[in-house]
């Protein structure tokens, strides 16, 4: 078990049922916290758990607005292009489709993430759990990482390190947070799903060592 402190300016974990304006969860969400971590390391032979979220800073939003891009590529417009069908351009020029959009963001957030792994069987014969464990804390506390970590979208840069221990102060608050995105279930890649759950803050923890998924 790892515990791996992050903090930053500000935050933005969206919220799916917003469609245009983005509007950030109260806490980060278990993928966002799994994504922070596999940052910092990932392996395949490896599968990463949240176990547990404390939240360190008192919850606060901010409203900002930031430029976006109004359109998307299709892949279907990519493959009419392969295929000679098609000559509509494969890229988005962002100074004629750029939008400011209003975005409800988290300000000033600090947070402790607990997590576990698993070994999976992508692990080679020489993987053991003590190796795996002991790459992720030097990694942590030398502040090395494969790609940045970030707090929900990328200009949300994340700082982080080990939490070496002792007593996490996390607010005493309690709220009850409603349905938050656990994570997007992909064993079918022609189906890919959400999955939420019903997260529950006590004295600023979000638990989820034994929360029930729902599809």
């Amino acid at each position: 078990m790892i515990r791996m402190e992050v903090w930053g300016d500000y935050a933005l974990f969206t919220r799916p049922e917003m469609k245009v304006e983005r509007v950030s969860y109260d806490v980060p969400t278990p993928s966002a916290a799994r994504g922070m971590i596999e940052s910092v390391y990932y392996h395949p032979g490896l599968k990463w758990h949240i176990r547990r979220i404390y939240v360190l800073n008192p919850i606060r939003f901010t409203n900002m607005r930031r430029n976006e891009v109004k359109s998307k590529l299709l892949a279907s417009s990519a493959r009419s292009a392969m295929m000679g069908t098609s000559n509509a351009p494969l890229y988005i020029a962002t100074s004629n489709d750029i939008q400011q959009r209003a975005a409800m963001m988290l300000k000033d957030v600090h947070y402790v993430i607990e997590a576990h792994f698993d070994m999976t069987d992508q692990a080679a014969p020489g993987d053991n759990p003590g190796k795996f464990q002991d790459i992720i804390k030097r990694r942590l506390r030398k502040g090395t990482c494969y790609s940045q970590p970030y707090l929900g979208t990328r200009e949300c840069t994340a700082h982080f390190r080990l939490w070496e221990g002792g007593e996490i102060p996390s607010i005493p608050e309690t709220r009850d947070l409603g349905f938050m995105l656990y994570d997007m279930d992909y064993s079918d890649p022609n189906d890919i799903t959400p999955m939420f759950f019903r997260a529950q803050l006590t004295n600023g923890v979000l638990d989820l060592t034994d929360c029930e998924v729902y599809r």
